[in-house]
């Protein structure tokens, strides 16, 4: 669902809720196709199988879908921290979190007093809304120059935290 005053780049992301991975060796048409469309140039490497991680994709996607350039190797979750200009979190902030063998990105949605909940591509396999511990937060971004509202991140709750986003 859109939300009044949201970046564009978060309502691309809100209109891709639930893409899912397929299941074994099959692909999701797509999600390769946000591949294909981003090309190696951006993202870093020949993306062909929805297997590899690919939550700085979606974000590549979503920011491209609202007309921002995402940074090369954009499939890498860790190119997301010096993306942009620093930001604290809003709705709509690219948040980049340390995991377990790796990072995730995804864009903040809301809040509780521990954790943020983040919109982004392959959380559980699939286009999802989750809490995430802000001790693991490592990069706030907004694109540069970007002078749209920053809103305060709604209180949100529920769901046990994600611990490995890949």
């Amino acid at each position: 669902m859109t939300r009044p005053n949201e970046p564009a780049w978060l309502t691309a992301a809100r209109a891709k809720l639930g893409t899912r991975e397929a299941a074994g060796p099959a692909n999701n048409p797509t999600i390769i196709g946000w591949a294909k469309r981003l090309g190696t140039a951006v993202l870093g490497i020949a993306y062909n199988a929805d297997s590899v991680p690919w939550c700085g994709l979606f974000v590549a996607t979503c920011m491209a879908d609202a007309g921002i350039a995402p940074p090369s190797i954009a499939v890498r979750a860790s190119s997301w921290d010096k993306f942009g200009e620093p930001a604290r979190p809003f709705v709509g902030a690219v948040l980049r979190f340390a995991r377990p063998g790796g990072g995730h990105v995804g864009f903040a949605v809301g809040e509780d007093s521990t954790r943020l909940f983040v919109l982004g591509g392959n959380q559980g396999d699939r286009v999802s809304i989750v809490p995430i511990d802000k001790a693991r937060l490592v990069a706030c971004r907004a694109p540069t120059g970007f002078t749209g509202p920053r809103l305060r991140l709604p209180a949100m709750s529920g769901a046990a935290s994600s611990r490995d986003e890949a």
